[in-house]
């Protein structure tokens, strides 16, 4: 299953664990769920969904790697964009357990969004655990 996410800014992130969560199959008891960004410039993260704690990721990864002075810039100007999604993975697996996806009581996933505003695609794949 693959679905979309728009974006609104250069460096930001966006919930996306209902999407993520509904995206498993109702006939999937336990196992893994698997969301991958089809993107090299946006990733996947496993974070507490709060707004400071939101802004601090995006501030840390600003000041982390510079926004200018990348070889890469030299074709489209977005290395910064590049390197922090690198730093963070176009994926993220989390557990299937009684149906639902098995996240702490404090854990989202969220896409964080490194050359917005974009639409991003998602797909999540569910693996269900066998019976041996």
């Amino acid at each position: 299953m693959t679905f979309t996410v728009d974006t609104d800014a250069r460096l930001t992130t966006v919930d996306v664990t209902d999407r993520v969560a509904n995206a498993v199959p109702e006939d999937v008891d336990r196992g893994v769920c698997t969301a991958f960004v089809q993107h090299t410039t946006a990733a996947l993260v496993v974070q507490e969904n709060e707004p400071r704690l939101r802004g601090d990721v995006e501030t840390f990864l600003s000041d982390l790697v510079p926004n200018e002075g990348h070889a890469h810039d030299e074709l489209d100007g977005n290395a910064d964009s590049h390197l922090r999604a690198t730093l963070l993975g176009p994926s993220v697996t989390v557990p299937v357990e009684d149906g639902r996806l098995a996240v702490g009581t404090w854990q989202s996933i969220l896409l964080v969004e490194c050359d917005g505003p974009r639409t991003r695609r998602v797909s999540v794949t569910t693996t269900a655990a066998s019976d041996d």
